[in-house]
């Protein structure tokens, strides 16, 4: 159990000690998708769902979301985010809606868990949102794209798009 950091010496969960790490500007960005009807990225597209402005509420429901992550994930520390910034790009061809997250914080700890799970939300908000119209859309490909900050420097993971 010596590599689980998350694990004590007994196998019971325990949060990782950060204090002895230096703080560095930390930066993470994720993206997922959500698939739809093209009928219901025409509604989106031109503010006509019922439920309102689709993109700016999951704008913000992504932004609440990171700032609310270690009350979300077990033994995620609660950190200071300096910027949350969540960007929509709309695909008509594919009837899609890629969501790309960018987390920012100074500290001792990674923002990778704060990016993941805004784009996650802002996913499931548009999803909420739009079921009404469409009960096929799928949420799709979540990951990690990008981290800088700390011991190991910049991790690219996927190309920018």
């Amino acid at each position: 159990m010596k590599n689980l950091t998350h694990l004590d010496e007994s196998g019971r969960p325990k949060m990782v000690d950060i204090a002895g790490k230096p703080d560095t500007h930390r930066q993470a960005v994720a993206r997922g998708l959500v698939r739809m009807q093209p009928d219901t990225l025409g509604l989106i597209k031109k503010g006509q769902m019922a439920k309102g402005d689709v993109l700016s509420v999951a704008q913000l429901a992504g932004i609440m979301a990171a700032k609310r992550t270690p009350d979300l994930i077990p033994l995620c520390h609660p950190i200071l985010i300096s910027d949350v910034r969540i960007d929509f790009s709309i695909d008509d061809k594919e009837s899609t809606v890629a969501i790309t997250t960018t987390v920012e914080s100074t500290g001792k700890t990674g923002v990778e868990m704060e990016a993941l799970t805004a784009t996650a939300v802002a996913a499931l908000t548009i999803y909420d949102m739009c079921k009404a119209v469409d009960r096929g859309m799928r949420i799709e490909s979540l990951r990690l794209v990008k981290k800088s900050g700390g011991k190991s420097g910049t991790i690219t993971l996927e190309d920018k798009k």
